[in-house]
């Protein structure tokens, strides 16, 4: 009884705050002045567990990525890096929404949380690259991506985002009040896990850069030179190369910092 009393108050506690969030999301959004266009919605199942593969370029991609299945009812439990838990503010925040943390050290205990969610029906939101891409180009994508859906028989569901890394991302100035920035957010076709992980993580990108190319192209301009556009695109951003140097150079301080300071 004391057992389905506390599971009771959890999924309460679950529902209000999530409730909360999504408010919260859809005043950030109405601030901001942000002209979000969403396409493909229909491919987002209803009902059942399923893998919703985004593409990462800014700081502000869950909350715009998360629109999508809101329009299609659909709640989202994200997979995030476990130093969201690390305060007591953010990890109230992913506690209560039942985010899943990834130790990115040793993935196994959050690789099986995403399993036994997508097993119970959940709607599991994943960013495939695991980091911001500095050059807005797809990077490479880790396989537990399509391991997880085979495991849990589930099918992915890829989308991608343009336009959010203008508003928040790695190195840039913010541009967090009303901008009326356009976003597009587009939705792809359900994806069977029937097939072998590498052939699931390839299809997974091909469907998520023909995705992005359509999402470039219906966007409007892409002002040579500027920051926020594609070397290929003609614009300011590192070349895929250039910032895969970038973040390797970031990984390494990164790593000569803790072993400076073990404790920190």
């Amino acid at each position: 009884m004391i057992r389905k009393a506390r599971g009771l108050l959890a999924d309460l506690a679950y529902i209000l705050a999530y409730g909360f969030f999504v408010v919260l999301a859809y005043s950030i959004r109405a601030y901001q002045g942000v002209r979000l266009t969403m396409v493909g919605i229909e491919n987002i199942p209803r009902t059942g567990g399923a893998v919703y593969a985004i593409n990462h370029t800014g700081y502000m991609d869950p909350m715009y990525a998360g629109f999508g299945p809101l329009r299609a009812r659909r709640a989202i439990r994200y997979m995030a890096k476990d130093e969201l838990w690390s305060t007591r503010v953010t990890r109230s925040m992913v506690t209560l929404t039942r985010t899943i943390p990834v130790d990115r050290e040793a993935g196994s205990a959050s690789y099986q949380a995403a399993v036994d969610a997508l097993r119970d029906g959940a709607f599991v939101g994943v960013f495939p690259e695991a980091t911001i891409s500095r050059s807005f180009e797809l990077k490479e994508f880790k396989s537990g991506l399509a391991r997880m859906a085979i495991e849990a028989g589930v099918p992915i569901i890829p989308a991608v985002l343009w336009g959010s890394q203008r508003i928040a991302t790695k190195g840039k100035p913010k541009n967090l009040h009303r901008s009326r920035t356009p976003v597009r957010l587009h939705v792809g076709k359900p994806i069977s896990p029937g097939q072998t992980p590498e052939e699931l993580m390839a299809e997974v990108r091909e469907s998520m850069q023909a995705l992005l190319d359509e999402a470039q192209t219906q966007y409007g301009d892409h002002p040579a030179g500027e920051w926020w556009v594609p070397k290929r695109l003609g614009g300011g951003a590192p070349t895929l190369e250039e910032a895969t140097q970038l973040d390797n150079e970031e990984i390494a301080a990164r790593r000569a910092r803790r072993e400076r300071n073990p404790g920190a």
